[in-house]
């Protein structure tokens, strides 16, 4: 006795095995080292490659290597396979190794499942509604993959793989939009931990950000970006943009080229502010940034619960932020900071590099000389900046002596350019000074009642000490290009970002955001907490476990039970003429003597009543026997084939015993 050959995938099949996992490693290849992904994609292509020219299976020679090597590279590089980067690059690999191996449909089967929990580990990285969207496009593939898979009653006429993959993709989506619903009550009811599984170990993850770091053209890279860096809800009115300074990290060192921030600095002190004024309560949800800095408008009065104030107003989170953050704080827009000044703190904020920008020096030595007084220094350099300089985000590269070259030589740039030359000098004039970044400005959408910040508002600017005022704000980009502060980040931008001029497009992109902030409080900020108020509408005031799976087992059985319904109403709609019309054919064979009996089928039917000599030679055995056919031979039986039938059986004529036929 032979043994059957084993099912090989057809070529449509494969490709769509191939695709899946594609789709599947695609989101995660901007994090996976260039070597690795450039690995990973080789041998996905030359997998598919060579199984379309009729390859087998790959020998163990060839598989074994490659399934050492890559979580080797993963130790390597990571140090590690625990943690969502090094796990995500290692189940990466472990997929499309799958597919070096995959040759029969249950080799398909597993991808797709693999393949989906792939697929998913991407939004342990990325949770906008955007990218929710695309891997949604993503899960359509795996449907049409497992619609493609399914065995066929009949052997189907052989049609155009283009015709036979678009039903695929057609059902595909049809079947992720009915299990839509029954997700959403598993999100909404389905018991959630306090803290995600993926808490620990905390991966760093590269994402755009302020740092305790400024080197003089490296925050082009924020001003370029559009994406949203928070967004904040004022309660009461809202401050003019002229005002709508947000606060991070405040850099006191400066070794020459970059300026930078001490370790802790101030933690321990406790600032020594006083508002002028009312003061400014709002609420800020800040997008991850896997840094410590919490935004605040100048200046916060205190830190959110948790965070701590440092003595310069940084408010520092208690570990890096690598998910939404949502916090509520108050500020003052006239204030006094550090009214007195202590000598080392002095010092500190003096402190310039020796040795470098002789020119700068002289050129501050000489102000301190004729001018005198302080204000009237810093009156003299903004003169000077907004005579002869010019704001661009593409300014030319300096040299070993930066202010000088900035400031005797190129004289263009942009925020970082301007508050690291006037800082200097300030410092170089005997004014104590420091920098501080963060945002400036703002989109506020009417429709939404909130304020959006997005990262190409990052701005840079500059503090300096004087008697009886304590620190005061300076911002010398605004004697360069006032629309910067005016109007924002696209006005100041000029020739040097055309993509920025489109009124239209900027109008689009904000109101657009209402839709991200939605997702965001809807979505990605249901945590635990808020799942036990999701039942008060019912009264549960505090929805338990016993509660929210009672509530999941109850909308999940009305959901199935509905679809259920739908889907039998549905078939039974598409066959609903032709069983008319066989009931009918029925009647007529009745009528002749020859009645159906409930068990009996169409064709144990045809030979009875051809024994009986009711029409043995007419149409009725074909009649019968096509019946069968559209009933049973097909999930859904073509229309004109039905409608064929019905005037076929409203043609029909029977007598008893006789063979008489139209």
């Amino acid at each position: 006795m032979s043994t059957p050959a084993p099912v090989r995938l057809t070529p449509l099949q494969f490709s769509l095995v191939a695709a899946c996992v594609l789709a599947a490693v695609l989101p995660h290849l901007w994090r996976l080292p260039l070597a690795f992904a450039t690995a990973a994609l080789l041998v996905l292509a030359v997998r598919w490659i060579t199984r379309l020219r009729g390859g087998g299976r790959v020998p163990a020679w060839i598989k074994l290597p490659l399934i050492l090597a890559f979580p080797a590279y993963v130790i390597v590089h990571y140090g590690n396979v625990f943690g969502r980067e090094p796990g995500s690059a290692l189940a990466c690999a472990m997929l499309v190794l799958k597919l070096v191996e995959s040759d029969a449909p249950r080799d398909a089967r597993a991808v797709v499942c693999f393949g989906s929990f792939v697929l998913m580990s991407a939004l342990l990285f990325n949770s906008t509604l955007g990218f929710t969207l695309l891997l949604c496009l993503a899960i359509v593939l795996y449907f049409a993959m497992l619609r493609e898979l399914e065995p066929r009653p009949t052997a189907p006429a052989a049609a155009p793989w283009r015709v036979a993959l678009w039903r695929d993709l057609r059902a595909g989506t049809f079947a992720l939009l009915g299990a839509v619903p029954l997700a959403l009550c598993g999100f909404a009811f389905f018991p959630r931990l306090g803290a995600p599984l993926w808490g620990a170990p905390t991966d760093s993850l590269a994402r755009t950000g302020l740092g305790d770091r400024m080197t003089p053209g490296a925050i082009q890279d924020l001003l370029i970006d559009d994406s949203p860096a928070f967004r904040v809800t004022f309660y009461g009115k809202v401050p003019p943009r002229t005002q709508l300074y947000w606060r991070g990290p405040v850099l006191w060192s400066f070794d020459g080229a970059s300026w930078t921030r001490p370790e802790y600095y101030g933690l321990s002190e406790d600032p020594s502010v006083s508002a002028q004024g009312g003061r400014i309560m709002y609420e800020v949800t800040l997008e991850p940034t896997d840094r410590r800095w919490l935004l605040a408008l100048d200046a916060p009065l205190d830190a959110p619960p948790g965070a701590t104030r440092a003595v310069d107003l940084t408010l520092i989170a208690p570990s890096v932020l690598d998910h939404l953050q949502v916090y509520r704080a108050n500020s003052a827009i006239r204030y006094t900071l550090d009214a007195e000044l202590d000598p080392e703190r002095r010092q500190f904020a003096l402190r310039l590099p020796p040795n470098l920008n002789p020119r700068s020096r002289e050129l501050a030595q000489r102000w301190r000389a004729e001018l005198g007084s302080d204000d009237k220094i810093i009156a003299a350099a903004l003169n000077l900046f907004h005579e002869s300089f010019y704001y661009t985000l593409a300014p030319p590269e300096l040299g070993r002596d930066s202010i000088d070259d900035f400031l005797f030589e190129t004289r263009q740039g942009f925020c970082e350019h301007y508050s690291s030359a006037f800082t200097y000098l300030m410092r170089a004039a005997g004014i104590p000074s420091r920098i501080v970044t963060g945002y400036q400005g703002g989109y506020y959408n009417d429709s939404g009642n909130y304020l959006l910040v997005r990262q190409s508002d990052a701005h840079a600017w500059s503090e300096v000490w004087l008697q009886g005022r304590g620190w005061v704000r300076v911002d010398p980009t605004a004697a360069v290009s006032p629309l910067r502060v005016q109007l924002g980040a696209r006005a100041a931008a000029g020739e040097t970002a055309p993509w920025y001029q489109a009124e239209w497009l900027q109008v689009i992109r904000n109101e657009f955001d209402l839709v991200n902030r939605v997702w965001n409080d809807a979505i990605v900020q249901f945590n635990a907490l808020r799942q036990q108020s999701v039942l008060t509408p019912f009264g549960v005031d505090h929805a338990d476990y016993a509660d929210l799976m009672a509530a999941l087992i109850a909308t999940s059985t009305l959901l199935l039970g509905a679809f259920a319904w739908w889907t039998l109403r549905a078939r039974r709609a598409a066959t609903e003429p032709l069983d008319r019309a066989y009931q009918r054919l029925c009647r007529k064979l009745a009528r002749a003597g020859a009645v159906r009996a409930p068990q009996e089928g169409p064709l144990a039917y045809a030979a009875r009543t051809a024994a009986a000599g009711v029409n043995p030679a007419g149409p009725l055995g074909d009649l019968l026997a096509d019946y069968a056919v559209l009933r049973y031979g097909h999930a859904e039986p073509p229309r004109e084939r039905v409608a064929a039938f019905a005037r076929r059986v409203a043609s029909l004529r029977v007598h008893a015993a006789a063979s008489t036929s139209r």
